[in-house]
């Protein structure tokens, strides 16, 4: 499966319906994927697909339960035609690996498996309060190694685990990276950010932003800036 070649991913985070379809007309021109995550599928369900209507999307629900769970849900969003699906590297490697065999029934076209390693919000104290000791770096390489070999076709991390995931792993692996702010953007609930340009330059292969994009005046103008910006 060929992937986008822009790597901005636009994140249609919201509940609303018209707000939301309303977004991606603006944004999708200069977006190689669109992010739906949890709010507006568990308001709407699987219908909320529709309005992305040709648009690769990119589904962001951070499946976590047991194996045979997950299993289930991946063969019950195989036929949306997702582009990209997310896991949670933290369920475990058999969790992995049955979410990769399910995805394999949709064939060539299958979901690409990408597993979140640690959140953006999180920083070495917030680890350390559920007992994750050595801060965030070491936490993302563990989880990365134990997602790639079970199957997994990329991961989700923090602009500042770029390189040391690219040191281990090489280029295969499809690296996201949420918690991109813009040059003098709020940081708001994000702990680990970096600028478009500058997860770019250190490897990402795709970027994901959100407020900066879907709460700027302009929406559409605020997406083609950063997508320029990365080019």
């Amino acid at each position: 499966m060929t992937l986008p070649r822009r790597r901005l991913i636009t994140a249609i985070d919201t509940a609303d319906f018209l707000r939301a379809t309303a977004l991606v007309k603006e944004t999708a021109p200069y977006s190689g994927l669109m992010k739906l995550g949890l709010e507006l599928f568990l308001a709407r369900g699987p219908e909320a697909v529709a309005i992305f209507n040709d648009v690769p999307l990119f589904l962001d629900l951070k499946l976590h339960d047991i194996p045979n769970t997950v299993a289930g849900a991946v063969r019950s969003l195989a036929p949306l035609g997702v582009k990209m699906l997310t896991v949670h590297a933290a369920g475990g490697a058999a969790m992995i690996a049955a979410a990769r065999e399910a995805a394999e029934v949709s064939g060539a076209g299958r979901p690409k498996i990408l597993a979140v390693t640690v959140l953006t919000s999180l920083d070495a104290s917030a680890l350390a309060s559920v007992g994750v000791a050595g801060g965030a770096t070491q936490q993302v390489l563990r989880l990365g190694r134990l997602a790639l070999a079970a199957g997994a076709d990329g991961l989700v991390c923090a602009a500042h685990e770029i390189a040391v995931l690219r040191d281990a792993f090489g280029e295969t692996p499809i690296l996201v990276v949420p918690g991109i702010r813009p040059e003098g953007a709020e940081v708001g609930d994000q702990a680990r950010v970096m600028t478009p340009r500058a997860a770019i330059d250190a490897g990402a292969d795709y970027i994901v932003v959100g407020r900066p994009i879907t709460r700027a005046a302009d929406p559409g103008d605020a997406a083609r800036r950063i997508a320029e910006s990365i080019l």
